[in-house]
């Protein structure tokens, strides 16, 4: 990221940046412009297990054949290192050549995307399934530019076969919040990759341009609260709009590759007025004009029931990485039948692990 970028965020947020910024000093501030695995029967498992090796392997257990969010045809399971996998997703996350000089917040949407679709009602949708692999949810206008993740993270599965897609999307967006500076996201493996017919309908996903009524049909079909739908807003601490793909444009902070509360401090302490542009209704800041708000975010600072939580992360950064841990991580986990999850898998930063990892040090 750009330092000048850095230094208009608060001198705290710059401080947080800085490690990043020294690991890649290449990278720029902001952007400069606006295999399909399936088996045919399903398969018998073991009881569900506990951790094997260095709290990183897990075994899965059978679901339930009668429960609505069991996939068909899904991958066998299979005994793999998360960790390791962990581990290759943070070491690619760093790329100069890629908008803002990270793929860590396009894999915070692709998690997001894959999971948002879930329908209580129904027991559909979710994290399940990684349906988004074929054309029909591929295509659906809120994925779009979601190729640019899932080819990035194809290396991995490739050198990993044995993680299915479900848990591999999910697992680079636990990987790239807590890289990026946000909070530990608790994890369980045990999702299934499903079919073709398994792909969710258009229209599950948020739309930018709406407000907070849209928002919460959006959120409760999932079964999130107010206060878990201001949380889950936080991650547009993460990353900018394209207008190639959403077509609005823009950053929704100075510092997209470092997860912080900014957002919020943002959405307050700014002035903001609708762009005047050829583009679909968004907000720009009176200040610089360089950051940009949907409608969507502007209803949590004037929605009554949303602006309360809105304010109190704005003003205290760990309430809301507490916050947005757990909704997060019940985001990621929806659809999954219990049954068929691991116990959670500790997925250390690489900061944190002792000795660091030779590629991480390289």
């Amino acid at each position: 990221m750009a330092f000048a970028s850095v230094l208009r965020a608060t001198p705290r947020l710059a401080v947080r940046a800085a490690p990043q910024m020294a690991r890649t000093a290449g990278r720029r501030g902001f952007a400069s412009g606006p295999s399909e695995t399936k088996s045919n029967s399903n398969l018998l498992y073991g009881a569900l297990g506990a951790a094997v090796i260095g709290g990183g392997l897990y075994f899965y257990a059978r679901p339930d054949p009668n429960d609505a969010r069991t996939v068909k045809d899904a991958a066998s399971p299979q005994e793999v290192d998360y960790q390791a996998v962990y581990n290759a997703i943070a070491d690619s996350l760093d790329d100069d050549n890629y908008d803002d000089g990270s793929y860590g917040p396009v894999l915070v949407r692709l998690a997001w995307h894959a999971s948002g679709t879930y329908d209580k009602n129904t027991g559909n949708g979710g994290s399940n399934g990684a349906t988004m692999r074929f054309a029909p949810e591929a295509n659906h206008g809120a994925n779009a530019g979601l190729e640019h993740a899932r080819n990035h993270l194809e290396p991995i599965k490739k050198k990993f076969p044995q993680i299915t897609y479900s848990d591999l999307w999910t697992l680079a967006g636990v990987c790239a919040v807590q890289e990026l500076g946000g909070p530990y996201i608790p994890w369980r493996a045990g999702r299934k990759d499903g079919n073709v017919e398994n792909c969710t309908p258009d229209g599950r996903l948020p739309d930018g341009d709406k407000g907070a009524d849209h928002i919460r049909k959006i959120f409760y079909r999932m079964g999130f609260n107010d206060n878990e739908i201001v949380a889950l807003s936080g991650a547009h601490a993460l990353g900018r709009c394209h207008i190639d793909r959403s077509g609005f444009d823009g950053p929704w902070q100075y510092a997209p590759t470092t997860f912080s509360n900014e957002y919020f401090r943002l959405l307050f302490e700014e002035q903001w007025q609708e762009r005047k542009w050829k583009g679909p209704p968004q907000y720009e800041n009176k200040s610089d004009h360089s950051l940009m708000m949907l409608r969507t975010d502007m209803a949590l600072s004037t929605d009554k029931e949303f602006k309360p939580y809105a304010q109190k992360y704005a003003k205290d950064e760990d309430a809301f990485f507490s916050d947005f841990s757990k909704a997060f991580s019940k985001l990621i986990h929806l659809g999954v039948p219990t049954a068929q999850l691991s116990e959670p898998v500790p997925l250390k930063k690489l900061e944190d692990q002792t000795p660091a990892p030779a590629s991480a040090s390289a």
